[in-house]
């Protein structure tokens, strides 16, 4: 295990466009190139906490890598390479800091929705489904319980807030009027058959895909006709943006043991945490929250050991 967990990457002659909560993305050489830099930073329910976990930037890549090529034939991807002796010059003499965390990806057009898919009753789905019956607005039958399978997975977006902001649930028909009716189209049915394809492989592994979130852009098209096309970007089907429940243990009518971050999200609530106090006075010990040294091990055992069951190989 490494020591220290990298936080921000700060490479010295590339120009930073962006630090997100996990990502730093920065300019190449190349204009229609972009490095991501997957760091150790953690976050939850929209805030980043201050330390992080080590190595958890490379599970990241690694599981992306390993979905980017088992579904590349359901859509595109924005992935160019993950080699950093193929990568711009500028980028190589970073080498020591990059290997493992980093990926050399096509520049596109974000699609300013957050793509959920639900194939289970859980989160924020359950919390709205419990209060109305609906998730996303999608009327479900009655007498559904927690972490119950659903008819069908659902595509249920949200908006991609600003970082800092929360995203928010929004029902397809919305999700339309924001990005218009035929790409919406586009991005549920990508978004469903790669939801339903990385589901049954984790089957095979012994995990439930119980609901995950993927980002798309837009590309110039290949045939040089002048339309776009759409494409996977960011990362994919990683413990981050997915909630992974171990299939031998899976019982429904409560919550599950999972691969994901909701182990930090209940150390959070134990502890104390409420959305909105991520910092300055009002945030823990004035600080902003810091994971206990226990919580910070917990967590990376659990992405690795996802890792590890996903692609049946660790770092």
């Amino acid at each position: 295990m490494s020591s220290d967990a990298l936080i921000d990457s700060n490479l010295t002659d590339l120009r930073l466009l962006s630090r997100g909560k996990v990502r730093d993305i920065y300019a190449t050489s190349d204009p229609d190139l972009l490095l991501f830099v997957a760091s150790d930073r953690i976050s939850a329910y929209d805030v980043i906490l201050r330390n992080g976990v080590p190595d958890k930037g490379k599970v990241l890549t690694k599981i992306s890598l390993f979905w980017f090529d088992k579904l590349k034939h359901v859509i595109p991807t924005h992935f160019v390479t993950a080699d950093v002796d193929a990568m711009p010059s500028e980028v190589r003499k970073h080498k020591d800091v990059l290997a493992g965390r980093a990926m050399l990806v096509r520049k596109a057009k974000v699609v300013p929705l957050e793509a959920i898919v639900r194939g289970y009753l859980s989160g924020s789905g359950w919390a709205e489904y419990k209060k109305s019956g609906t998730v996303h607005g999608i009327q479900l039958p009655p007498g559904l319980v927690e972490s119950q399978k659903l008819p069908e997975p659902l595509f249920t977006p949200s908006t991609k807030a600003e970082q800092g902001e929360h995203d928010e649930n929004i029902s397809p028909e919305k999700a339309a009027s924001i990005i218009g009716a035929d790409l919406c189209a586009k991005v549920e049915k990508a978004a469903l058959q790669l939801y339903k394809e990385a589901a049954d492989y984790a089957l095979t592994r012994g995990l439930i895909l119980a609901d995950t979130k993927f980002e798309f852009g837009l590309v110039p098209s290949a045939d040089g006709s002048g339309q776009e096309e759409l494409i996977l970007v960011d990362e994919a089907l990683t413990p981050d943006s997915s909630r992974y429940w171990p299939a031998d243990t899976y019982k429904p009518g409560g919550g599950q043991p999972s691969f994901d971050k909701q182990y930090l999200r209940d150390w959070l609530t134990q502890a104390g945490f409420r959305k909105g106090l991520e910092s300055g006075p009002e945030g823990k010990e004035g600080e902003g929250w810091v994971m206990a040294g226990d919580v910070v091990e917990g967590t990376r055992k659990r992405y690795l050991e996802a890792l590890e069951l996903l692609t049946g190989q660790g770092l």
